[in-house]
């Protein structure tokens, strides 16, 4: 999936232009706010279109991405299905600990038995998708920086707040 990811975004030259965009007005505006609060009307004004600015990007980035997240959206629901119908009522592995109550009827589920430490698909598959996923960002570089994320923005993130108004 990594690489239809690849291939509908990250490829593009709208992203790459977009992202290298928020990549120097995070930094840019970060450098002024440790820079120190001016109480000049003018530099507030300037810090509020950079910030105004780096948000409007953000959500352009956001909706760049978009198109993929539909398209593997769609690809992980049909891969799911066909592997829960290939797996169902297969032990696919057996964990080392018993899980706790609330997650046992997704780590036995369709599965015969009273051993909990039987694992099924679904669980698995939970399990890997959420510790792989960032980690295959991260060594692809497709993860957001620390600067941009930190600033927010996007097109669910939270607005910023000027510290002073």
């Amino acid at each position: 999936m990594p690489g239809l990811t690849w291939l509908l975004v990250y490829r593009t030259e709208k992203y790459k232009k977009l992202k290298a965009e928020v990549e120097k007005q995070s930094k840019k505006l970060e450098k002024k706010k440790e820079g120190g609060e001016s109480s000049d009307r003018s530099q507030k004004k300037k810090l509020e279109r950079q910030e105004e600015r780096l948000k409007n990007n953000n959500r352009d980035l956001s909706f760049v991405k978009m198109k993929s997240m539909f398209a593997i959206g769609f690809a992980f629901t049909a891969l799911l299905s066909m592997f829960n119908s290939i797996f169902d009522g297969r032990v696919v592995a057996k964990l080392p600990f018993v899980p706790i109550g609330l997650l046992q009827g997704i780590s036995h589920r369709n599965l015969g038995g009273d051993d909990y430490t039987h694992c099924s698909f679904i669980f698995l598959y939970i399990l890997c998708t959420m510790s792989i996923r960032q980690n295959i960002q991260k060594l692809l570089g497709l993860a957001p920086s620390r600067a941009a994320s930190k600033q927010g923005g996007g097109l669910f993130g939270t607005p910023t707040q000027l510290s002073s108004r």
